[in-house]
């Protein structure tokens, strides 16, 4: 609720708070040497959707995979209904890992992510699935060869000012919506998230612990167009030495 900073700052914001919050609650009860999984949860900041409201409501939400594999976007989509008391998300939008320097981002990269999105689409956990920087070239790979379409392409503002006319012209001719958005590449490194763990709680060996996946997600009333809720789900790991 804070006036806008850039979605970097906003999500170190909110885990420092959510971090900050749920360490001061628990106290020294943690036994920060056992644990492996950090599942840290500010109920009341999580606002859980009327069913009654569900058919006004549009959930979206943008997966950032960050240190894990394809078998997370399972995980995330079912936390993210889990914490939202709904059975499906409207759509989202995946994020693969970054690749190395050097290599370019292929479809065979994006295959397994890509598989375990159409399997919740087959099972009703999701309405659509979306991409986030694709060229015109490797949209239309995924697109032939995927057996539920993409039905977005998120295209960063600040790689164009104009949107690539082939891309437009492919996006028209498929049905692809195309948006814009602002993300970073990494909108929450391995390094950004251990120093901010490290200032949240005490004693914790912050280099131990590793972000798998973001997700982000809205809650936007259809017939107004305006953005209920908004918030992130995070799960990290320690690698315990």
């Amino acid at each position: 609720k804070k006036c806008p900073a850039t979605p970097g700052e906003e999500v170190r914001d909110c885990v420092q708070k959510t971090l900050t919050e749920w360490s001061s609650k628990i106290g020294q009860d943690q036994n920060q040497e056992t644990l492996e999984v950090l599942e840290c949860t500010v109920a009341q900041a999580i606002e859980k959707i009327n069913p009654e409201e569900r058919d006004e409501l549009k959930v979206s939400a943008k997966l950032f995979i960050v240190g894990s594999n394809s078998s997370s976007v399972r995980d995330a989509v079912d936390l993210a209904c889990s914490a939202l008391g709904v059975a499906q998300l409207d759509s989202v939008i995946i994020v693969p890992p970054p690749v190395e320097d050097g290599t370019n981002l292929s479809l065979e990269y994006l295959q397994p992510y890509w598989k375990e999105l159409e399997n919740l689409v087959q099972n009703k956990k999701i309405v659509a699935i979306g991409t986030s920087d694709l060229d015109k070239t490797l949209l239309e790979q995924l697109y032939l060869w995927a057996q539920v379409k993409p039905s977005s392409n998120q295209v960063n503002l600040a790689s164009c000012c104009v949107m690539p006319p082939d891309l437009t012209a492919f996006a028209k001719e498929c049905d692809i919506q195309l948006l814009t958005h602002n993300d970073p590449k990494e909108l929450l490194c391995e390094a950004s998230f251990q120093e901010v763990l490290q200032e949240s709680i005490q004693n914790v060996k912050a280099n131990e612990w590793i972000p798998l996946w973001l997700l982000r997600y809205s809650v936007i009333v259809k017939s107004r167009g305006i953005i209920k809720s908004k918030g992130y789900i995070i799960q990290a790991k320690r690698n315990a030495s």
